[in-house]
């Protein structure tokens, strides 16, 4: 017993995780040999095919490579499962890249992490499902990450937004599950959201509920103010026309009563009109407040501490609708470690700084030459207006000499 303590300090001092690792991918060469696609949408003509790609940046093509949706306006679908495992007294953490290379205009981006039990070329939307974590994004007004889990039958969403990125590089997702139902959402390694599971989800039936036997009184009054009944209207208030003839109009010299009828002026706003007359508005003397429904507890209610937990995490799947393929998702990790996550994730931040430079490179020459391109046909516009001046010139030359 001794050496066992001895040895998991030893293991603490090193910094050595003794986390388990239920499923990691980093799509190599064997990557088919884990992954099943499905072929649900076959039959309709809109399944998509996958492929695996580093994109047009990265830092290392090998090592950068990731499952790609390659066709546009289609659906996506595909899994891999691993061993059973059951998160129950354990962290949670679901963690991959995403990049929407295509700048992507509509589509999904989110993993899901499902129990088995399951046929992986049937796979689709209606399949399933314990928890879907990451992007969706359409159009400027839907830039979210979603959290949805499943829980008695029904998938819940979670109540806040959390927002999601959507230019063209990778960023990197995190979701991590405690098992004191508190959750929190990493983006890049910085927390974008967190909280508890019974707060921001209506996982859990209301504590208090409406009172079904109480209405509000038939004489009740909730009225803030009434209109004055002492109030009068001022004589005369009638009798101020809204439009009246405009005093500075005069008629045509041209005009002609017999031909064009006699002249009208023109009829505007009458700046003395006040519009219709209305009582001036009082504090109500029997006006009660708001009326509150009176609330009772619950006969529903239950509480549940183990809202995180599912005893059957078998598979992880993509699932997704894109208008604009291109997206590239990398580096998948299900573990109950916080540390291996983090350390997994050092993969995806060689390749974030990598394909940053790339990129700025490519614009560094995409500007270059388009900075060229630019000289260049200011050039020839230059010597083309050059040359149609003297063939002017020429031109009046001989007619001059003609004449």
């Amino acid at each position: 017993m001794k050496s066992l303590v001895s040895t998991l300090v030893l293991l603490a001092l090193l910094g050595v995780s003794c986390g388990n690792i239920y499923f990691q991918e980093t799509f190599d060469d064997s990557w088919a040999s884990r992954w099943i696609p499905s072929k649900s949408k076959e039959s309709e003509g809109t399944q998509g095919k996958w492929g695996v790609s580093a994109g047009k940046f990265y830092n290392d093509e090998k090592e950068d490579k990731g499952l790609q949706t390659t066709e546009d306006a289609r659906f996506y679908q595909i899994t891999a499962s691993f061993p059973k495992f059951s998160n129950k007294d354990k962290t949670l953490v679901l963690q991959y890249s995403a990049k929407h290379e295509q700048r992507i205009d509509c589509g999904g981006g989110y993993i899901k992490l499902m129990p088995d039990g399951f046929e992986a070329e049937k796979f689709n939307g209606d399949t399933p499902y314990n928890i879907m974590f990451g992007p969706d994004i359409c159009g400027s007004s839907t830039k979210k990450t979603h959290l949805i889990f499943h829980y008695k039958g029904k998938n819940h969403l979670i109540k806040k937004e959390i927002k999601a990125e959507s230019d063209e590089f990778t960023h990197l997702y995190t979701l991590i599950l405690k098992p004191d139902n508190t959750y929190e959402v990493q983006i890049d390694g910085k927390e974008v959201s967190s909280g508890s599971l019974k707060e921001d989800w209506d996982m859990l039936p209301a504590k208090k509920i409406k009172d079904p036997k109480s209405s509000k009184p038939s004489d009740w009054v909730d009225e803030k103010q009434i209109a004055d009944p002492n109030d009068k209207k001022p004589e005369g208030w009638d009798d101020i026309p809204a439009e009246i003839a405009d005093p500075d109009a005069k008629k045509p010299e041209d005009w002609d009563d017999e031909l064009d009828g006699q002249w009208e002026a023109p009829m505007i706003d009458n700046p003395d009109y006040k519009g219709e007359w209305k009582a001036k508005m009082i504090d109500n003397p029997a006006y009660k407040g708001e009326w509150i429904h009176p609330e009772i507890d619950n006969p529903d209610y239950f509480d549940d501490n183990n809202l995180y937990a599912y005893d059957n995490n078998a598979a992880v799947g993509f699932e997704l609708w894109q208008v604009k393929a291109g997206s590239i998702f990398d580096n998948i990790i299900v573990t109950d470690d916080v540390e291996e996550a983090k350390k997994f994730a050092e993969k995806t931040e060689k390749t974030k700084e990598g394909e940053k430079k790339a990129f700025d490179k490519a614009e560094e020459e995409r500007k270059a030459k388009e900075e060229q391109e630019r000289k260049v046909r200011e050039a020839e516009e230059a010597k083309k207006a050059e040359e149609d001046k003297d063939e002017d010139e020429e031109a009046d030359a001989d007619l001059k000499d003609e004449l």
